[in-house]
């Protein structure tokens, strides 16, 4: 059986529409038609999505289409390793913490996204929750406006925020307001004034 069937088998068996999927894996409908169809694979990412929502492994999902592959070649040893990587690259996805929240918009501006967004349950920064963007939101940001727990920009919000204006428990910065707060015009419980 096709992955295509097996998606729409498991789709039914759950008592979801297209629609019901698509809402809760963030695509379209027109993306799980596809999928259906055999138009098109999911991303890595949402075939992981898709194993945790039905119960199924990752493996049950795409095995046929390798199973064909490895009659084809006659190499189960590329099926293994196939195997180890998507095992390796699933508990990436699901971290020690849980999953991530990524998004980069497409706009460019001095060569740096206009939005990029990123959350993770990392203690530390990582590709996953570290957002660089003319506007930056996530765990860890660097941005001209830029929101998150440790958040350095021109404009900074965050617990930790350094920049020419920065507001957070710890600031940093020309104009800083916050608990502790090192600046030129600050305001806070611990102030320390530069000049």
């Amino acid at each position: 059986m096709e992955f295509s069937e097996k998606l729409s088998d498991l789709r039914k068996k759950a008592g979801l529409s297209q629609e019901q999927l698509a809402d809760r894996l963030g695509v379209t409908r027109q993306s799980v038609s596809k999928w259906e169809s055999g138009a098109a694979m999911p991303e890595l990412v949402k075939l992981i999505a898709l194993s945790e929502l039905f119960g199924v492994s990752v493996d049950y999902l795409v095995k046929d289409h390798m199973a064909e592959q490895e009659q084809a070649s006659g190499n189960s040893s590329d099926t293994a390793r196939l195997e180890q990587k998507l095992d390796a690259l699933a508990s990436d996805y699901r971290g020690s913490w849980g999953p991530y929240y990524r998004y980069t918009s497409k706009t460019r501006l001095l060569g740096l996204p206009l939005v990029s967004i990123r959350f993770g349950r990392d203690r530390h920064p990582s590709q996953n929750n570290l957002a660089v963007g003319i506007i930056a939101i996530g765990n860890f940001s660097v941005g001209v406006v830029s929101i998150g727990l440790i958040s350095a920009g021109v404009f900074s919000l965050g617990m930790i925020a350094a920049g020419a204006m920065a507001l957070g428990m710890v600031s940093i910065g020309w104009a800083a307001a916050g608990v502790s707060v090192v600046g030129v015009h600050a305001a806070g419980m611990a102030v320390s004034k530069l000049l």
